[in-house]
Formats: structure tokens, sequence, C-alpha cells
């Protein structure tokens, strides 16, 4: 695995933990790109959709929908099951166990 695909994987369980963590499992990628910046990913909106356009059409982890200018994510039980370390997404960094 090259920098760059380490880096987006990271992203991408990034990405799942912060909705995992939502009462609702969503996030708009304006904040999702907050999120990123926590931890040191200071990525382009367009960059945040790519990875989001990733996780819904290649592993379906999330669903996107449109409100403007932003993409509105909410994780599905795929993305559920892969911060759960029930099943394992291509591209997407595998969840630590919990302590």
């Amino acid at each position: 695995m090259n920098y760059a695909d380490k880096i987006n994987s990271d992203v991408r369980l990034i990405v799942l933990r912060a909705l995992y963590n939502e009462p609702d499992y969503s996030l708009n990628s304006s904040i999702l790109t907050k999120i990123l910046e926590e931890f040191g990913h200071v990525k382009s909106r367009d960059y945040v959709h790519n990875q989001l356009r990733y996780l819904e059409r290649e592993v379906q982890a999330l669903t996107l929908r449109s409100a403007g200018s932003i993409l509105i994510a909410q994780l599905t039980q795929s993305g559920r099951d892969h911060v759960e370390r029930r099943r394992v997404l291509t591209g997407v960094d595998r969840p630590s166990p919990e302590a």
C-alpha cells in the first residue's frame, strides 16, 4: 500500500467512526472536513467529497444526499459492521479493538 492509499484508508475510517458516534449516524461534509482536520488531515472539499463517494459507491458504507454544495452522509449497516469489527471493507483501515 502506498502513502496516498494509507492516507485515504485512514480518512475513510475517521469518517465512518464520526458517523457512528452520531445519534442518527449522519453528518454533513463540512463538519466531516473539520473532524478530519482534528486528526491532522487538512483536505479540500473535493477530496472529502471523493472519499464520501468511494464509501458510498465502492463499499456501500454510507448513503449520500445533496444539500446545495454540501453532501450529507448517513452510515449504513455495512459501515456500522466495519466500525464494530464484524466486517472488513476494502480501502478502509480496520478499527482498533476496544480496550
